[in-house]
């Protein structure tokens, strides 16, 4: 190859897509340290702000999804997909990328979409146990469908199926800060019991709403609390966690390694993504699966990990009365959290990133 390494990748919407996408590129950096990577996100979407953060170049499309139910805003769908299909196009003959990568999202459709049109060999990241609509259609044309989960082959190509796992933030995988250094930088004591709420990138209004009605009896409980919150109800919370001085309140959390490395006992939603960091954490976890993800598949994530005693999983209805009550019992229960911490552990892949980024290497054009 005469040229540098040119790579397109194209995911986002939410941090679930957006930081497998970062993974990948740090690697295939960390191996070919002059490749010159690309990003394709949605305009106003997160990956905007993530992925220069990250350190890389991004172009945005006018995308987004369209909604199930009636609604105005699916007036201007096919308006954005025209757009998206002739920017998208345009990135790429201007690009020249040797291979794309897409990670899920509202712009990896198009953007990979283009990259086919023009013989640039896709690869697509599926993270969840149920894929989208967009990745099934793009899997008959890619050369290769990297999954984390088994039983793909009822949505895509068997032949096409590489079982890599979901590469994570690189800083989880390397963390190995001890709980009471990471609960001073929490200004804890590191003494008691600490609670780690994580809704996801985007925050989740079931968590916290049953955090807001349950400050008090964590307080008694003498837990202290971590609470990311996401930025919608952020300011909301914080009022709500004022004068309690065993809360500590984000919008979004940047060094979430130190968060895990604190914590006892994590409640998540079960995002595939959120998922493969909490198997890595290795620590006792309450999975509220998010109820309106396609084929509610969240639930489907989760249910491995419940089969397998390890994790409790809390359907988003029961939240609101049972989630506090399951956290305070689990946080006294030693040898409960001592099991689900052995039995979570085995379903850790840590090295997701280098296997998808095999997987590159394989299909690049000579």
């Amino acid at each position: 190859m005469s040229k540098p390494l040119h790579v397109l990748i194209s995911g986002g919407g939410t941090g679930g897509h957006i930081f497998p996408a970062i993974a990948i590129a740090n690697e295939i950096k960390r191996r070919k340290p002059d490749a010159q990577i690309l990003f394709v996100g949605a305009q106003d979407k997160m990956e905007m702000e993530k992925v220069p953060k990250a350190g890389y170049p991004i172009e945005g499309l006018w995308i987004s999804g369209f909604h199930r139910s009636l609604d105005m805003r699916n007036l201007s769908f096919p308006f954005k997909l025209i757009s998206s299909y002739f920017k998208a196009g345009k990135i790429v003959r201007n690009f020249k990328p040797h291979i794309a990568i897409g990670t899920g999202g509202f712009a990896s459709g198009p953007a990979l979409n283009a990259a086919i049109r023009n013989r640039v060999p896709a690869i697509i990241q599926e993270q969840n146990s149920y894929p989208g609509v967009t990745n099934k259609i793009l899997a008959r044309k890619a050369k290769a469908v990297c999954v984390a989960y088994d039983g793909m082959e009822a949505y895509f190509p068997p032949n096409k199926i590489v079982k890599t796992g979901n590469p994570v933030r690189q800083n989880i995988v390397l963390c190995n800060v001890k709980p009471e250094k990471a609960r001073m930088d929490f200004d804890f004591d590191s003494d008691s019991k600490v609670l780690l709420i994580v809704g996801g990138s985007l925050g989740s209004r079931t968590l916290n709403n049953c955090m807001i009605g349950g400050l008090q009896e964590l307080k008694d409980a003498g837990i202290q609390v971590i609470w990311q919150t996401g930025t919608t109800m952020y300011e909301v919370c914080k009022h709500a966690a004022k004068g309690y001085d065993n809360v500590r309140v984000f919008d979004f959390i940047a060094n979430i390694d130190h968060a895990y490395a604190a914590a006892d006992i994590i409640v998540s939603r079960a995002g595939a993504i959120a998922i493969s960091e909490l198997c890595l954490v290795g620590k006792p976890v309450i999975l509220v699966p998010f109820p309106f993800a396609a084929e509610d598949h969240q639930t489907k994530n989760a249910l491995a990990l419940v089969k397998a005693q390890a994790a409790i999983s809390i359907a988003d209805k029961n939240a609101p009365v049972e989630m506090i009550p399951a956290a305070i019992s689990l946080m006294s229960d030693t040898a409960r959290r001592q099991t689900m911490s052995d039995n979570i552990k085995p379903f850790a892949i840590e090295d997701a990133a280098e296997r998808i980024v095999d997987e590159v290497f394989k299909h690049l054009n000579p």
